[in-house]
């Protein structure tokens, strides 16, 4: 008796070569199609059929979910899956996966945001390449030795960032409800609340999921909160801060500057008047990246599939409820 045919849809990747998930998913008969899905109905013309999808950036909504005839899977290649509705997955028998990769590129990329910023490296750039050899147009700047650096968020991303920056010999401040007390110990990270980490704080970095408890965790509010020399780095989910209290907080002077790896808006827009400030770093949400993380999170993605279409338990599942409507 021949084997199944599976089809395996890539709903959408940016990635050079499929061959890691061939490679993967070559234990069973599989067909991988790749596609570049940006609209609901491109998402339910392409995917109705399939037994299982690999998702990188494309929104899998209720109503794609809804037009899924066989899929038991939907993998996505990174950890976040926030462009995914859980809700309805779960209710259809859907598993919904993630990557958990080594994230030390996105604590790399923080500390190098901080430093960018806070030795103004971008704007000295510019002008030096214009022949303006005048380290005095660029004052201040201050050390970084002795400040104080805020982390909202003490998880995975926190500690890495922590464990970091501590050899700066800066004041550690953390804030995070879910992490126990012998964490904020273990990298020497002094526990408070929102508030005053907010208000003491000459950095703060964000490194907390985008969920309904943390979008818009930044906003007037907490802007207005923050030092008048406090920088703010962004390396989550651009959902996080908002961007037009942002902008109204740098027109007014009320931070210093901010490091953005993550938007509200992806790609963004020429029009967006975050480009015009000097005082602001933004990078094409790439923190994660380094050609190891771009293999690890193609294998394990894959990896997912595999185990699903074998007849099991993901590893990686997100949605655990979903067991019960099995």
């Amino acid at each position: 008796m021949p084997k199944k045919k599976f089809k395996v849809v890539i709903t959408d990747a940016e990635y050079p070569s499929f061959d890691i998930e061939k490679k993967v998913l070559s234990k069973l008969n599989v067909e991988l199609i790749k596609f570049h899905c940006k609209t609901e109905e491109e998402l339910i013309r392409n995917c109705k059929d399939a037994d299982a999808l690999l998702n990188q950036y494309a929104k899998i909504t209720p109503n794609v979910i809804e037009n899924l005839k066989h899929v038991k899977i939907i993998a996505r290649y990174g950890i976040g899956v926030d462009n995914v509705n859980l809700d309805a997955a779960t209710k259809k028998g859907i598993f919904v996966t993630n990557v958990v990769y080594d994230i030390c590129d996105v604590a790399d990329h923080t500390i190098a945001l901080m430093l960018a910023l806070t030795r103004k490296l971008f704007f000295v750039d510019k002008s030096i390449k214009k022949i303006e050899w005048d380290w005095k147009k660029f004052h201040p700047i201050t050390r970084i030795k002795g400040k104080t650096v805020g982390i909202i968020g003490l998880g995975r991303v926190g500690q890495q960032v922590a464990k970091r920056i501590k050899g700066f010999d800066v004041n550690l401040l953390a804030c995070d409800p879910y992490i126990p007390a012998d964490v904020f110990k273990t990298y020497n990270a002094k526990r408070v609340d929102y508030n005053t980490l907010l208000t003491q704080s000459d950095i703060v970095t964000i490194h907390v999921p985008l969920n309904d408890e943390t979008r818009y965790m930044i906003s007037t509010d907490q802007l207005k909160k923050m030092k008048k020399k406090a920088i703010l780095i962004n390396a989550a989910r651009g959902g996080i801060v908002d961007e037009k209290a942002l902008l109204n907080a740098l027109k007014k002077k009320e931070i210093a500057g901010a490091g953005l790896d993550v938007l509200e808006q992806e790609p963004i827009q020429k029009d967006n008047p975050l480009l015009r400030f000097d005082n602001v770093i933004i990078t094409p949400h790439m923190g994660w990246y380094s050609e190891d993380t771009v293999d690890e999170v193609q294998r394990i993605a894959a990896e997912q599939v595999l185990q699903c279409l074998q007849g099991k338990v993901p590893t990686n599942l997100v949605n655990k409820d979903v067991i019960k409507n099995l």
